[in-house]
C-alpha cells in the first residue's frame, strides 16, 4: 500500500467569529504566537505524512499559498485545492480524489488543534497504512454540540450520531481522521443530509457498520480544541500561551517538528530561522538547530 496524504480542510465562512473574519479565513487567524492553520499542518507532520492538500475558498487561496507556499522549505510537499461553497466535511476527500489517487488519506479540519504527551506516536500508528478507519475520541461536557460515540458494555463504538438532543455519552469525534482508499467511494455514495452537505457523521457510520471503524479515545493529559468560537479561539490561544511559557518548548512549530522528524537537517533549521532571529520565534529555532543564540 502506498503512503499516506494528507487534507486540510479550511474552507468555510467562520461566521461564528464574526466579526473577525469578515475579511480573512479563521484558519489564518492567530493562535497565540503563530496562525492557526500551523496546528493542524503540523498534526498531519506529526503523523509523518508529508504530501499535504488545503483545501480552501477561492478568496482565501492565494493568502495561503502565500503563507504556507509548497512547503519544500519543511520537507514536505503542500498543493491546493478549492471548495467554493461549504458541501460537507465529507465532500474534501471528493474534491480531493486525484490527488489522494490509489493510496490512504487522512483529514485534520483547519481549526482543530491537539496536544499532548506520546501524541506523535499514536498518529503515526494511525497512519499505518492498512484497510479500515481510525477516528479519535475527546471526552466533553456539552458533547450535543458534536458527533457523539457510543458505546457498548464491553467499550466497542456502536453507533456515532450528529449532535444529538440526547446524548449517550460524553465522547465526541474529533477532527482528525484517517481512512483507506476506500473512502472516496464512500464519500461518493453519500446522500446530503437536510442542510444539504455530506456529513461526515454519515461516512465514519458506513465503516462502523462494515466492523472496519477504530476508536482511539484521547484520554487524559491530551487537549483538543475546536476553534470555532471567540471562546475557544481565545481558550486555545492561552493553553498554548501557558505551555509554551512555562516548558520553553513550542507546540505546533512546523520548522521544529520538519527538524526532528527529519525532514530538514540543522542547516536547513538555521536557514529558516535566519529572517526571523531578531524574534523569540528566531531565536527558539536557532536553539533547536543546537546553536546558543
Amino acid at each position: 500500500m502506498t503512503a499516506m496524504k494528507g487534507i486540510i480542510l479550511a474552507g468555510g465562512a467562520g461566521t461564528r467569529l464574526y466579526p473577525a473574519t469578515l475579511v480573512i479565513s479563521k484558519q489564518l487567524l492567530p493562535v497565540y504566537d503563530k496562525p492557526m492553520i500551523y496546528y493542524p499542518l503540523t498534526t498531519l507532520m506529526l503523523a509523518g505524512i508529508r504530501d499535504i492538500l488545503v483545501i480552501t475558498t477561492p478568496l482565501e487561496r492565494p493568502r495561503f499559498e502565500s503563507l504556507l507556499g509548497d512547503g519544500r522549505r519543511w520537507g514536505i510537499a503542500l498543493s491546493y485545492a478549492e471548495q467554493p461553497e461549504p458541501g460537507g466535511l465529507a465532500q474534501a476527500f471528493l474534491i480531493g480524489r486525484d490527488f489522494i489517487g490509489k493510496g490512504p488519506a487522512a483529514l485534520v479540519l483547519g481549526d482543530n488543534i491537539f496536544y499532548g504527551g506520546g501524541l506523535s506516536g499514536l498518529l503515526q500508528h494511525a497512519a499505518r497504512p492498512r484497510l479500515g478507519a481510525t477516528v479519535f475520541a475527546y471526552q466533553v461536557r456539552d458533547p450535543a454540540a458534536y458527533g457523539v460515540i457510543e458505546f457498548d458494555a464491553a467499550g466497542r463504538a456502536v453507533a456515532i450520531e450528529e449532535k444529538p438532543a440526547r446524548p449517550r455519552s460524553h465522547w465526541a469525534v474529533t477532527g482528525l481522521y484517517f481512512y483507506d482508499n476506500e473512502v472516496v467511494d464512500i464519500a461518493r455514495g453519500l446522500k446530503p443530509s437536510a442542510r444539504g452537505e455530506l456529513e461526515i457523521t454519515d461516512l465514519n457510520n458506513v465503516y462502523l457498520r462494515r466492523g472496519s471503524l477504530q476508536v482511539e479515545k484521547l484520554g487524559r493529559g491530551y487537549a483538543w480544541f475546536d476553534t470555532g468560537t471567540q471562546e475557544s479561539l481565545l481558550g486555545a490561544a492561552n493553553f498554548v500561551e501557558q505551555v509554551e511559557l512555562r516548558q520553553g518548548l513550542k507546540i505546533a512549530c512546523p520548522e521544529e517538528i520538519a527538524f526532528t522528524q527529519g525532514f530538514i537537517d540543522a542547516e536547513q533549521l538555521l536557514r529558516l530561522a535566519e529572517p526571523m532571529k531578531n524574534t523569540a520565534y528566531g531565536q527558539y529555532l536557532i536553539r533547536q538547530a543546537g546553536i546558543q543564540p
